[in-house]
């Protein structure tokens, strides 16, 4: 289940993905976040915004971005700007 603090509960009922992670999927959804936080240039003092970048990332993921760089496709800015 998601977490309160990425607004979990109801979104639960839409995804795809059961909300417990393997140690492979913790990979790479810390790999993603990472590569968004230096692509947001987000520094550990952004807790709110870092927070809030982990729920999308979380939430896309869930939703089916499970393939690394379509998950970062889906969220990165870079990416966005030339679409």
């Amino acid at each position: 289940m998601l977490s309160p603090i990425c607004g979990g509960g109801s979104v639960m009922a839409f995804t795809k993905h059961s909300g417990v992670f393997t140690p492979i999927e913790l990979e790479l959804l810390q790999r993603v976040f990472d590569q968004l936080c230096d692509e947001r240039r987000l520094a550990l003092k952004d807790g709110d915004q870092r927070q809030q970048l982990a729920c999308q990332v979380i939430e896309a993921f869930q939703n089916g971005f499970t393939a690394e760089a379509e998950l970062w496709q889906s969220l990165s800015k870079r990416h966005s700007a030339r679409a």
